[in-house]
């Protein structure tokens, strides 16, 4: 994959949780989650963005790193809107399974830039 093309999966990604977030009840609960469920979602792929352009490859761990941390965060806000009941597994399982994807790719390129390889 390209890093245009994972670029585009976490603008996406944060996208799709915007949408999601969207359609949660008004409930103070609800909404208290969903804009952590925001902001988590969103910042994968701007951080991802600023590893990009990083100025060094200590420079891209770490802000790989956050990338990693926001999307496993964003996995957590939505099991927890599972486990209240707010939104189905069925609802949410393609982003889940995305989030998933992108951890996967994210912790595979920290590993490839920590051994020095071309990132």
């Amino acid at each position: 994959m390209t890093r245009a093309e994972f670029r585009t999966r976490t603008f996406q990604f944060g996208i799709r949780s915007i949408r999601l977030a969207e359609s949660l009840p008004q409930t103070i609960v609800a909404q208290i989650i969903a804009k952590q469920l925001i902001r988590a979602a969103t910042s994968v792929g701007a951080n991802y963005r600023a590893a990009i352009r990083s100025r060094s490859r200590a420079d891209f761990v770490a802000k790989m790193g956050i990338v990693e941390e926001e999307c496993d965060e964003a996995v957590y806000w939505i099991e927890v809107l599972v486990e209240l009941e707010l939104l189905s597994e069925k609802r949410t399982s393609a982003l889940q399974d995305e989030a998933n994807e992108i951890l996967t790719v994210t912790i595979s390129s920290i590993k490839t830039a920590r051994k020095g390889k071309r990132i």
